[in-house]
């Protein structure tokens, strides 16, 4: 199914680089929706415009955000690009974003990233928690988040991450893959290291994908699983890897009770060692985790932590997972908190 509407913009409701939140009349009917205006351009009070409507439709998790394809109001638009790697590859919105390699001489021979440490999760909203943890355990490490193309493509959708550059917990973002709108553009994951580790001699790469994580309710069909990819790849070029284990007290699915199956079944897929991190107040999430004869080539390791959904409100953060606040359902932020200060731990 794809399902395309036109409709009339009504109200902007913010505006930063890269994304417009809009109101919009829809046959009648007012609807919110996103304009990622680097790829389409500004939208005005008045436009018509034509909106992909299909994932409110189906009723996914966008949040009852639509998509506006393209303003009505103009009859071209042209953004020159940064060079000739194109992301959103052979499809009408493919844009030219450019790439930090072909522009940096001194990744043309990087084969390694030692001295990095990455922290891979598999939830957008731990990317706070680690960040947090970090800062707090060395306020002047350089940190990093990669973005990852598992779910949300845009950088610039991501409330979260607006939110942890204007309270410093974040220094650069890279987006790899398909992902785009970083300060740097990254072919493959292993590059968006390279340049973390090298161009901007980054301490810290904290790896997950954007909001809007993928699932079917099957152990493999996740967008999850890519996980595994990260603790391999960033092993691989001899950086040390620590996860941040993804788990819920609040969540009613059984699968992400405790430690959640997205986690153990990446756990299982990665052939190199990571450390996993989880929060020293409950070592049934250790417990858990150790018990798991499929994750004997890791190590876990309990962190004692502070109460993080504090922190977060102390920076004016409000961090959702799964639409819960931290406060209502803290152990995937504990967890993530846990992982950054193992992260900086000697």
């Amino acid at each position: 199914m794809v399902a395309f509407r036109s409709g009339v913009v009504r109200e902007v409701i913010d505006e930063r680089a890269g994304l417009q939140k809009i109101r919009v009349d829809i046959d009648g009917a007012a609807a919110r929706a996103y304009v990622l205006t680097d790829l389409i351009g500004v939208v005005a009070v008045g436009d018509e415009v034509v909106c992909n409507t299909t994932a409110v439709e189906l009723d996914l998790g966008t949040g009852g955000w639509h998509f506006v394809h393209w303003n009505l109001a103009r009859r071209s638009f042209e953004q020159r690009g940064r060079g000739h790697i194109m992301k959103l590859r052979y499809t009408s919105l493919q844009a030219d974003t450019g790439s930090t390699e072909e522009r940096e001489p001194a990744l043309a021979a990087v084969a390694s990233t030692p001295g990095l440490v990455v922290v891979g999760a598999s939830l957008h909203s731990q990317v706070a928690g680690i960040a947090v943890a970090v800062r707090r355990a060395a306020p002047n490490a350089r940190i990093a988040y990669v973005m990852t193309d598992g779910a949300a493509l845009p950088l610039a959708l991501s409330d979260l991450v607006a939110a942890l550059r204007s309270a410093g917990q974040i220094d650069v973002t890279i987006t790899c893959g398909h992902a785009f709108g970083g300060d740097h553009e990254a072919v493959s994951l292993a590059s968006a290291l390279a340049i973390a580790h090298v161009i901007e001699s980054v301490d810290v790469a904290i790896v997950a994908m954007g909001p809007g994580i993928v699932g079917t309710g099957t152990a493999l069909g996740t967008t999850a699983i890519e996980l595994a990819t990260v603790i391999d790849t960033a092993g691989a070029l001899g950086a040390r890897v620590v996860v941040a284990p993804r788990g819920s007290d609040g969540d009613a699915r059984d699968r992400h009770q405790g430690v959640s199956h997205h986690t153990t079944t990446a756990l299982a897929l990665a052939a190199r060692p990571a450390l996993i991190a989880t929060p020293a107040h409950r070592p049934d999430v250790a417990a858990s985790l150790a018990a798991d004869e499929r994750l004997r080539h890791h190590r876990v390791l309990s962190v004692r932590i502070e109460d993080i959904a504090s922190q977060f409100a102390a920076l004016g953060l409000d961090v959702r997972s799964m639409g819960r606040a931290a406060a209502d359902d803290p152990l995937p932020h504990e967890c993530a908190a846990a992982a950054g200060h193992a992260a900086m731990a000697s």
